[in-house]
Parts: structure tokens; C-alpha cells; sequence
């Protein structure tokens, strides 16, 4: 299995994760320079905590930028809103738990190994971070596509490494898949 995630394909997530970064503020507020990224990253950090510990509807940007101990000006830099904020957050915490499942691929010993690690890998996450499944869950309400971008991306990757593993026999589809996907 480790030949199906080479070099390459940790470069690519290397370089997935400095675009996710810098795609994450609103649309034109992308930071320009190495700073501006980092305070990005501290708005991005202190939005999990603030959210984490209160929810959407009780957080406020100033406890935000409180916790980032950035100026509330400085927020505005980078997102219109607390929505706006909230949505890149979902977007970044998706992203953040296929990068913690991703690297068991590399130890992986056929298919169901690697199913089977990624899914440990998965729950070790959520124990550790049970502050970014509740941002998750409430996206349900509050950013309702990056909500259905999460599970949904998280079932095509799945879906797709199950596909390959039958396409090179080490799986059998007995049909009761495929019409769960399709």
C-alpha cells in the first residue's frame, strides 16, 4: 500500500495544506506576505477555541481576537464576518482530520489495513479534538454547505480507495456498496 502513497503524494498534501491556509480568509483578503499568513493562522487557532468552548451563536469576533490577541481591525482584514470565519474554520478542520487519517496510508498492509487504520486514526482525532466535531456538527446549521463538503468529501475518498482496492482484487464487491453510494 505505501507504493500508492509515495513522495509525491506528500508533497501534494504539503502544498494542499499552505493553499488551504491561504485560502481561508473571505474572498480578496488573502494574506500577502509570511506574517500576514501567521495571523491568519492565530484568528483561524483562537476561532476553534472560541467556538469550541461557546458555539456559533454565544462566540463573538472580539472574543476571537481576544484569544488571538489580534486587534478587531485585524480580523476584518481577513473575513467580513464571524460567519465568514466560522465557514473557513469548517473548511480548515476538514481538512486538518483527512491530514491526521492520511499518513497511516504509508503503513498500511492491503485495503482492509488501511481502512482499518484510517478508521482508528479517525477516532483517536475526534478523542482528541471533540472541539472540532462540535464546529462540525453545528455547521449542520450554521454552514450547511461546508457541512455536506465535509461528510461528503470524507465519503468519496473512502468510496474512491474502496473502488481501487476491488479494481486491484483485493476486495470483492458484492453490490451492496455501490447501491449505498449511488
Amino acid at each position: 500500500m505505501g507504493d500508492k502513497f509515495d513522495k509525491s503524494s506528500a508533497q501534494a498534501l504539503e502544498r494542499s495544506a499552505m493553499t488551504r491556509a491561504l485560502s481561508a480568509a473571505s474572498k480578496g483578503k488573502t494574506p500577502r506576505t509570511a506574517r500576514g499568513e501567521k495571523t491568519l493562522r492565530k484568528i483561524l487557532d483562537a476561532a476553534l477555541a472560541e467556538f469550541g468552548q461557546h458555539g456559533f451563536h454565544d462566540s463573538s469576533i472580539v472574543g476571537i481576537t481576544t484569544r488571538a490577541k489580534v486587534a478587531l481591525g485585524t480580523f476584518y482584514t481577513y473575513f467580513d464576518s464571524k460567519d465568514a470565519v466560522f465557514a473557513a474554520l469548517v473548511s480548515d478542520m476538514s481538512d486538518k482530520v483527512r491530514d491526521h487519517v492520511y499518513p497511516v496510508f504509508d503503513e498500511a498492509d492491503g485495503a482492509l489495513d488501511a481502512e482499518r487504520r484510517a478508521l482508528a486514526a479517525y477516532l483517536r482525532f475526534v478523542v482528541d479534538n471533540k472541539q472540532v466535531y462540535r464546529i462540525i456538527d453545528e455547521a449542520e446549521f450554521v454552514d450547511p454547505a461546508g457541512f455536506r463538503r465535509h461528510y461528503e468529501t470524507s465519503a468519496n475518498r473512502i468510496a474512491a480507495r474502496l473502488q481501487a482496492a476491488t479494481e486491484r482484487g483485493e476486495l470483492q464487491d458484492d453490490g451492496a456498496l455501490a447501491k449505498e453510494l449511488r
